[in-house]
């Protein structure tokens, strides 16, 4: 568990950068939600690792009721400013594994940009606890295209200056954690384009959210960001850069 736990931590002081800077996902993606998998305005749903708030705002949108769980307090501080306009959200501090919900007391669970911090094995127990009959999990991430040539320097920067970088988040890469995870490893998985467009601020930003990025009291800080702005410089046109991006989700029963 001690993964888990330094995993609940890694994004302290980094909330208000991440809402900013995060990309959020596409319509699409929601629509296929409410028209083909089965949410519905009347819908309970539990947003696992609810970070500050991004995708569940998107499910708020839709008229559904959210239960966003995150363990961060920086995080969930954030998501409060942010989703405070809507009634039907209800704030809760716990960890995927332990998220403190009601035994069957939700019709779906999401998770976005999060099932890779979580321990897959008490977090399906976790889901079978409190999902409700037929209730289902959905894991969503953004992932950048890889083989994108500004995609590939950026990840070589991050790999030569973060020494805690690991790669870029993502499941496209793991299919046999779905199989394992999943109910008899089925499961649907669905991709929408999600390109991500932005100026030289949103560029070093969306670097800077990440859990393994240095802090501005790191002597890396200056190094990373002085070789992203050059990178950002050689691409960009008419002050702006193009991330090729896909949103991918995953849909089944555990």
């Amino acid at each position: 568990m001690t993964n888990q736990m330094d995993a609940t931590e890694k994004f302290s002081g980094k909330a208000e950068g991440y809402e900013k800077y995060r990309p959020s996902y596409p319509k699409e993606l929601l629509d296929y939600l409410y028209q083909d998998v089965g949410f519905q305005e009347n819908s309970v749903i539990a947003d696992i690792g609810a970070g500050t708030g991004i995708f569940s705002r998107l499910l708020l949108e839709r008229g559904s009721r959210v239960f966003c769980v995150e363990p961060n307090d920086d995080m969930r501080r954030v998501a409060r400013q942010k989703l405070q306009g809507y009634p039907s959200c209800t704030f809760v501090k716990a960890t995927a594994e332990h998220t403190l919900l009601d035994d069957r007391s939700v019709d779906f669970i999401t998770a976005a940009q999060a099932f890779h911090w979580f321990d897959q094995t008490a977090f399906a127990a976790e889901c079978r606890r409190i999902l409700r009959a037929g209730g289902k999990v959905v894991l969503v991430w953004n992932n950048r295209e890889k083989d994108s040539t500004i995609i590939k320097e950026t990840y070589r920067i991050c790999q030569e200056i973060c020494p805690e970088f690991q790669g870029f988040s993502g499941g496209k890469e793991t299919p046999e954690k779905y199989q394992s995870f999943f109910r008899e490893g089925r499961y649907e998985e669905r991709a929408f384009p999600n390109d991500q467009r932005m100026d030289l601020e949103g560029f070093l930003g969306r670097y800077l959210s990440a859990s393994y990025a240095p802090s501005q009291e790191e002597n890396r800080y200056f190094a990373f960001t002085k070789a992203l702005t050059e990178l950002f410089d050689s691409y960009q046109k008419g002050g702006a850069v193009t991330l090729p991006n896909q949103t991918h989700c995953y849909v089944g029963e555990v």
